[in-house]
């Protein structure tokens, strides 16, 4: 893959915004789509490119399609919705997806567009905001290796790490991982803060301390300094970690893995909602914390 390939980008959000125009200023031709035409505008005021206004004319001159939407829902309507991307190619192109998703809509985009003659690579990504912005994300991907093989250089331009994990699915199955063991350690750090205040100790040292041994965790060495100040108006939103933990929940029901912790900490994600805090950084769990001591005084 060379860098005068025509590129399409579904979905411009804190995500998908600073990826495709990664990919712009690498000299790929991007023409974007977004749901909300403003954002879109605003994208090619920045970065040049172009912009159409359904997905289907967005695929139409593209030899890869990136995606990068909420949820199910959202791809499959960009993608096989009236004016979606499977009505709008007019050439074998390959299809990545961004969007943390089900591994059943992975697989099943992925039978829809193989037996039409195209590629597809189910795609999520770790390290959020921060990540796509300076392009040092994480991808996990599902597909077939020489698919995977013409389009892997061109997501290094967002990217640290790139990696195939299997066939299709494989990548979303990967990302469950990442949210099973995040989830976990961010509910480990909140109490781990909760209680270093409760007991009356110097926050910042103990932190100081124990991130020098096995404790240590990026959420630790990015977040406590904002979880200990209450500060949450960043991030990774907890709406979306519970729509990924309902996906993970989902397929653990499916696979019959025990996954007691992670469904705990969903229903603590769903009371931080219940307190305002759908957008709050995931890191909020401690903001939880807080407000039970503060009803038991």
């Amino acid at each position: 893959m060379d860098s005068g390939l025509t590129v399409a980008f579904l979905g411009l959000g804190v995500m998908g915004f600073p990826m495709a125009g990664h990919l712009q200023r690498a000299g790929y031709q991007v023409t974007v789509y977004n749901r909300t035409l403003s954002r879109a505008e605003a994208w090619v005021t920045q970065y040049g490119g172009s912009l159409a206004a359904t997905p289907a004319e967005a695929a139409q001159q593209a030899d890869i399609i990136f995606s990068c939407v909420g949820n199910d829902d959202d791809l499959r309507s960009v993608m096989l919705a009236d004016n979606g991307v499977i009505h709008g190619i007019v050439k074998p192109v390959i299809v990545v997806d961004h969007t943390t998703t089900s591994a059943g809509v992975a697989r099943e985009l992925a039978s829809e567009l193989t037996k039409k003659g195209h590629g597809f690579i189910d795609a999520p990504v770790s390290g959020g905001q921060a990540g796509a912005e300076n392009a040092c994300l994480t991808v996990m991907c599902g597909g077939e290796p020489e698919i995977f093989k013409q389009v892997e250089k061109v997501m290094d331009c967002y990217a640290k790490s790139v990696r195939l994990m299997g066939g299709h699915g494989a990548g979303q199955l990967t990302k469950m991982v990442n949210q099973i063991c995040a989830a976990g350690l961010i509910q480990g750090l909140a109490e781990g803060l909760h209680f270093a205040d409760a007991a009356g100790l110097d926050v910042e040292s103990v932190i100081e301390v124990i991130s020098k041994g096995a404790a240590q965790s990026w959420q630790m060495d990015n977040r406590y300094k904002t979880m200990i100040e209450g500060q949450y108006e960043h991030g990774f939103a907890v709406d979306w970690m519970r729509k990924d933990l309902g996906y993970v929940l989902q397929e653990a029901r499916n696979n019959g893995s025990h996954l007691p912790i992670t469904a705990v900490v969903d229903q603590f994600y769903s009371e931080v909602q219940a307190m305002g805090g759908g957008r709050w950084d995931t890191s909020s769990l401690l903001a939880r914390l807080e407000a039970i001591s503060k009803k038991r005084e």
